[in-house]
């Protein structure tokens, strides 16, 4: 439950960062696009201010489509007499007329009057008064031609039937663009319109967001390793936990079978029949003695493991004969078998010797076979192989057994650690003997591998160098 409520929180907290994330980009291209408009207005009322000087300050012409020179003098020799004799009435109902008839003039289109430096000016000057810095494309588009006659600080250029690629894919842009402003319109028609393309909005937009998104990143990262973490460690203390309760219970198992047969043996030791009987009492006695002994032992174990843990041991290298060392293990282990299965040598070594601690690798090879003793069921076969690789010994023990699961497979090596059989208690010990094999290998600086199948078996291999190296 912990787990599910921490989860849905930190999807809950992901989910409303990046909702006002995106808000706030939308905010921030609102506001972006608010601007571009503004300096667009500002120029198309640049240009027209520009136009108006240029065709004269009458009030007359101050129409945003402007009279030719021609015209305009045509209307000036025409009506200017009558303006100047003429009353207020009559004198607005001519310049009605006269903006009339303007409109229906084949004026001079004063679009194509527009230079390329002055609108480049002018675009410039207006994004810098909306504090905008940012790269752009711009083209004029004419409507009579349908076609754009100047693109960014320059005349567009045709050639024959072609046109340059780059100013293709400039006017794709431009077609795409949403920032488009007629210029010289009237309320009957538009003369064209300046476009506008900015090659790295999105960025731009992005930059002023990306502090917060960087740390909106960062925290919610950290916050996602810490559950993590806190998840880890809950499934490994519940794990300590199982392990340290199966350890208990294997303990209690282990020590059970020895201290009832202790108690056993000592009440008939008491017993008057039994005194009577030395030969009884020295066979109960011994009983006594060998129950001891095998719970020290269990004891020693525990506490040789705790050393271990703290590396609070020290290795006595000397030459040690390899295959004397596997030849006394296999014939313990044919022992225990007691008929029930066979322990065989595959290939042996010649006179071989290794610079190790000669306990602790008899130990580490007489802990394989008891492993794959203990987990391997009637008619087992196990053989025992060792084989020289390079400057290394390979030692390997494989057996028919119950083998190992995938799961399993990785935490056979933890201290406690004993792989399940069920609900019966019928595979002694502690879960410490393969904890030992891996420290006592790698304290020899060497390396062990499991290959398992369920169903199939395992093998344990062993790799240690010929010479010890202390570093």
């Amino acid at each position: 439950m912990i787990i599910i409520l921490m989860s849905l929180a930190c999807v809950g907290i992901i989910f409303i960062q990046l909702y006002w994330i995106k808000w706030f980009v939308n905010l921030n291209e609102k506001n972006f696009d608010d601007k571009v408009y503004m300096a667009l207005n500002e120029v198309k009322n640049q240009i027209n201010e520009n136009a108006e000087e240029q065709l004269g300050s009458s009030s007359l012409f101050s129409e945003n489509l402007k009279l030719g020179d021609k015209n305009k003098s045509f209307l000036h020799k025409k009506f200017d007499p009558v303006l100047s004799k003429s009353d207020n009435y009559n004198r607005n109902r001519i310049i009605y007329e006269i903006s009339s008839i303007s409109k229906m003039l084949n004026v001079q289109d004063l679009l194509l009057e527009l230079q390329p430096a002055v609108v480049s000016v002018l675009l410039d000057n207006a994004f810098k008064d909306q504090g905008i810095e940012l790269e752009y494309e711009y083209g004029v588009f004419n409507n009579e031609s349908k076609d754009y006659f100047i693109l960014n600080e320059n005349y567009a250029v045709d050639f024959g039937a072609t046109e340059q690629a780059t100013d293709l894919g400039m006017q794709r842009n431009l077609d795409k663009s949403e920032y488009k402003i007629q210029l010289f319109s009237t309320e009957y028609s538009s003369r064209g319109f300046l476009a506008l393309y900015f090659i790295n909005k999105r960025g731009f937009v992005w930059s002023s967001v990306l502090p917060w998104l960087v740390g909106s990143i960062l925290f919610t990262s950290l916050i996602l390793f810490c559950f993590s973490y806190v998840v880890f460690v809950i499934f490994r203390q519940k794990k300590v936990s199982e392990m340290k309760t199966d350890f208990i219970n294997n303990m209690t198992h282990e020590f059970k079978t020895p201290i009832a047969t202790i108690s056993l043996a000592s009440d008939s030791i008491n017993n008057p029949i039994i005194t009577k009987n030395p030969e009884k009492v020295m066979r109960f006695t011994n009983i006594i003695k060998q129950e001891n002994q095998r719970m020290l032992a269990q004891v020693e174990k525990v506490l040789q493991m705790a050393t271990i843990e703290k590396k609070d041991f020290e290795l006595k290298i000397s030459d040690v004969d390899l295959n004397s060392v596997i030849e006394q293990a296999v014939d313990h282990a044919n022992l225990k078998l007691q008929g029930r299965g066979t322990v065989k040598v595959e290939s042996k070594l010649e006179d071989q010797t290794i610079e190790a601690d000669h306990t602790h690798l008899t130990s580490i090879v007489h802990n394989l076979l008891d492993n794959a003793i203990k987990y391997t069921p009637e008619k087992s076969e196990i053989f025992v192989k060792a084989e020289i690789v390079r400057d290394n010994v390979r030692i390997s023990v494989r057996d028919n057994g119950i083998g190992i699961s995938p799961e399993s497979k990785k935490y056979i090596f933890d201290k406690f650690f004993r792989v399940h059989t069920g609900n019966l208690h019928d595979v002694k010990g502690f879960g410490l003997g393969l904890s030992y094999v891996k420290a006592m290998v790698d304290a020899h600086r060497g390396i062990i591998k499991v290959d398992s199948e369920l169903g199939k078996g395992s093998t344990f291999t062993v790799i240690l160098p010929l010479k010890y190296k202390s570093n």
